[in-house]
């Protein structure tokens, strides 16, 4: 059932996944699983919420638009392979079985 689940989460990744590694991958989900419940038994009465414990302060800009630096539309797809109407036109890549 749980290499079901493997299976499942790979095609939706489109990554090729063996039976072995179905199997290997269902055993390491477990015990990650079992790890996060032994966490959830632990007392955090009175913790004070952490989320970041390096001391780093972000580094943050106004996020202002230069248009100096700004392309055209017409620049920005001057050198696509296909467009149409203003827009870049690529090949699907979404496969379905």
């Amino acid at each position: 059932m749980k290499t079901n689940i493997v299976h499942h989460i790979a095609q939706l990744a489109n990554i090729p996944v063996t039976g072995d590694e179905e199997e290997t991958l269902a055993i390491a989900f477990d015990e990650t699983l079992e790890v996060v419940e032994k966490l959830k038994e632990v007392d955090v009465t009175g913790v004070q919420p952490t989320h970041q414990v390096t001391g780093l302060m972000n580094v943050l800009r106004d996020d202002i638009v230069d248009a100096s630096r700004m392309f055209t539309q017409e620049e920005a797809l001057a050198n696509a392979k296909a467009t149409y109407n203003g827009y870049f036109v690529v090949n699907q890549i979404i496969e379905q079985e």
